[in-house]
């Protein structure tokens, strides 16, 4: 149902890693996720801890998804001295290309203790149906 945008996206995590390097609009970091079919939905989860509700956004064009993010710094008293900050600040973002099995104009999004839920019905074009058969049976008739 999905099909990964970015090879070199694991390559790109770890080096942020190794260096520290967070991301910026311009080069997101990646986000970890889950995809999975559950019934008659697929099901897309985001790990962003941290960050606020309001710091994330969700489009949709076609049949690529887009969610990007950003974990912002903690507002500390004008006093405050860091001792450590291991926790990574920045933008995060991921694009998905979505199969064309899936409605995409029904996509619902919840976000609850720092995971972003997507889900998104199979399209009901996507459904296997029973078609019915018509008609008389055996040859046409020839009129002349």
């Amino acid at each position: 149902m999905l099909m990964r945008t970015d090879p070199f996206r694991e390559l790109d995590r770890l080096a942020q890693q190794l260096t520290g390097v967070t991301g910026t609009w311009s080069r997101p970091s990646a986000m970890p996720m889950d995809a999975y079919r559950e019934g008659e939905e697929y099901v897309i989860a985001l790990d962003l801890p941290g960050v606020a509700k309001d710091a994330i956004d969700i489009d949709v064009e076609r049949n690529m998804l887009t969610v990007k993010a950003e974990r912002r710094p903690v507002v500390k008293a004008d006093d405050a001295q860091m001792e450590l900050s291991e926790r990574p600040l920045g933008v995060f973002s991921r694009q998905l290309v979505l199969a064309d099995t899936l409605d995409t104009e029904r996509i619902t999004a919840d976000y609850e203790a720092g995971v972003l839920t997507l889900r998104i019905p199979i399209a009901e074009r996507a459904k296997p149906r029973k078609i019915a058969i018509g008609g008389k049976s055996g040859h046409p008739q020839i009129s002349g």
